[in-house]
């Protein structure tokens, strides 16, 4: 008997958490199953093939919003070609409507509901013939016909479901990870609890209360495995990280003993529970050694109340600002659109004063009404209607228009490009000066794409900065002179630019070059020099053309490890 497990996950660098910890969890029975890991990247033939390959008589699905379509799919080819197989399904995705779920799925057996190591071990158990029995095992919902007895083929159809499976202790589940060597090059996932304090309407932890710590001993060690091995990110999976101010300064102080200088460590937190001596923990880290996420979403406060979500942005604002002068935290800010009472006004508001705090990210999201969490039993109240298909994401609200969404789906596209992606941040600087908002900057800027056919076109990084351009030529916001030369600037501090660009000016002599290079005692391949005739930096800081001739040095060598930006150092003509 051979049992598949099957992760389907949204990139190929991800490890999925849910199948490896399920494996060791069983345990002396672990040899028996088997894990099949692919994205949502390949097709469904390729998935199918891989699966068909192994020849297993039980395959079971990990189930999210990002690839219950795909699963679908394959259900029922796979059993097309394997009659016989059994099929079942768990997570997050199908654990709320698991009665739907099987009837909607004609070639489907059964569905672990929620927490699923014990739950998985047992019914391993009985698929391998050991003594129990499927109706005495908690937490599922199945047809008859997962049964190993005969059934009346009149009842092989009928749904079963038992009686719900009771929290465990985050103790008992050995390390997901044993095979750590396959995860090498990969972005490992990992807990060290489980649930959230807080009842925020959107999401699926409002549907459970309480929160399970692992044990920090046992977290150390595992901790330090990935340490060890050099692993190049850890993201914890953990709803609010720092909900335990013990908890998240014992793992914090740890990771900082124990530095590799390589890995990096990722957590979600909420920022207004900082205490002054967690700040000061976060800012003695080695710069790149953390990165947080720190969930926004509104700073409407009626929205706030609306969604039953408690943060006091006054007090996060002071703690984001204060981690960002350690320069050494990465910081990734989150926002929802479509959220109740959040009209395009309103969301203008949150963004703008989201955005003012300068994060390293600005994530702009979508309300997305998933199965089980409050905000979906009170669609009618807000007129929130959302799609039907997966992820499920809001069209339209009794305050934000569809045209809207459109609308803001645009300016999310622009930001990801222009200000996400840390290539054009004293360009954008620069442009601000010149709208009445930083959205308002993005809107112009997503409405230009699209007057232009641009929007739906792919565009190297050289073309994006050419497109800046026109759209500032257009726009008539300022001085070309002095944003020609803030472009190259921002291009520059990535790398080197061989092939210039039409908008910049001569490339600086080379006897030149090597005279700088020789005073810097700096390697020639590693260093780039740009001559320019306004002082960028305050030019971008302040929106006015401010000249000043200047000689920039780019070090290629050293880079800044929150923004990847080269090093530089500022030369006067006189110094040579």
């Amino acid at each position: 008997m051979k049992i598949l497990l099957v992760a389907i996950d949204a990139k190929y660098i991800h490890t999925n958490l849910a199948v490896q910890s399920l494996r060791t969890y069983t345990g002396k029975y672990k040899d028996s199953i088997e894990i099949a890991q692919f994205s949502i990247n390949h097709n469904v033939e390729e998935i199918l093939r891989g699966i068909y390959l192994h020849q297993a008589d039980i395959v079971c699905f990990s189930c999210y919003i990002w690839n219950i379509s795909m699963v679908r799919k394959i259900v029922s080819s796979l059993k097309k070609v394997e009659p016989h197989v059994k099929i079942w399904l768990g997570g997050p995705e199908v654990s709320y409507d698991p009665k739907d779920c099987l009837t909607g799925f004609e070639n489907l057996d059964g569905i672990v509901i929620g927490e699923g190591e014990e739950t998985f071990y047992e019914l391993t158990k009985y698929y391998l013939g050991m003594d129990i029995n499927i109706d005495d095992i908690k937490g599922i919902c199945f047809k008859n016909c997962a049964r190993l007895e005969e059934i009346k083929e009149e009842d092989k159809d009928l749904v079963i479901m038992t009686a719900p499976r009771e929290s465990m202790s985050l103790d008992d589940i050995p390390f997901a990870y044993e095979d750590i060597e396959n995860h090498k090059n990969k972005i490992i996932y990992y807990e060290s609890s489980r649930g959230c304090p807080y009842s925020c309407s959107y999401c699926l932890s409002s549907a459970n209360h309480g929160v399970r710590f692992r044990n920090i001993d046992l977290v150390k060690k595992e901790l330090k495995v990935f340490l060890d091995n050099k692993i190049p990110q850890v993201k914890f999976v953990d709803r609010t990280f720092n909900c335990n101010k013990k908890h998240a300064m014992a793992i914090w102080e740890f990771i900082k003993e124990n530095d590799n200088g390589i890995t990096n460590f990722h957590f979600e937190i909420t920022a207004d529970l900082l205490s002054e001596e967690e700040l000061e923990l976060l800012a003695s880290l080695r710069p790149g050694l953390v990165q947080l996420e720190i969930g926004v979403q509104t700073t409407n406060p009626d929205t706030m109340k609306a969604i039953k979500r408690t943060v006091d942005f006054e007090k996060l604002s002071q703690k984001v600002k204060r981690i960002k002068k350690g320069n050494n935290i990465h910081q990734h800010l989150d926002l929802i659109a479509g959220l109740p009472l959040e009209d395009l006004a309103s969301f203008e508001k949150s963004f703008h004063d989201v955005y003012k705090l300068y994060p390293d990210q600005l994530q702009l999201g979508f309300l997305k009404v998933l199965k089980g969490s409050m905000v979906e039993e009170e669609c009618k109240k807000y007129g929130i209607v959302f799609n039907d298909e997966p992820p499920y994401e809001v069209l339209y609200t009794n305050h934000l228009s569809y045209k809207e969404v459109i609308e803001l789906k645009g300016i999310c596209d622009m930001v990801e490009v222009y200000y996400n992606s840390g290539q054009f941040a004293y360009s954008m600087k620069y442009l601000e000066h010149f709208y009445d908002s930083p959205m308002k900057l993005y809107q112009a800027l997503y409405n230009y794409y699209d007057k232009k056919g641009l929007y739906t076109l792919a565009h190297s990084r050289r073309r994006r900065y050419e497109i800046l351009l026109e759209f500032f030529v257009e726009s008539q916001s300022g001085e070309t002179d002095v944003f020609k030369e803030i472009l190259l600037f921002d291009a520059c501090l990535r790398e080197a630019q061989k092939n210039r660009p039409d908008y910049s000016g001569q490339a600086i002599e080379y006897q030149k070059f090597r005279k700088i290079c020789e005073l810097l005692n700096a390697q020639r391949r590693y260093v780039h020099v740009e001559e320019f005739d306004y002082d960028v930096i305050q030019s971008s800081e302040t929106g006015k053309s401010i000249k000043k001739n200047t000689i920039i040095v780019f070090d290629y060598s050293k880079r800044d490890p929150i923004t990847n930006s080269a090093m530089i150092k500022i030369l006067s003509n006189d110094m040579l």
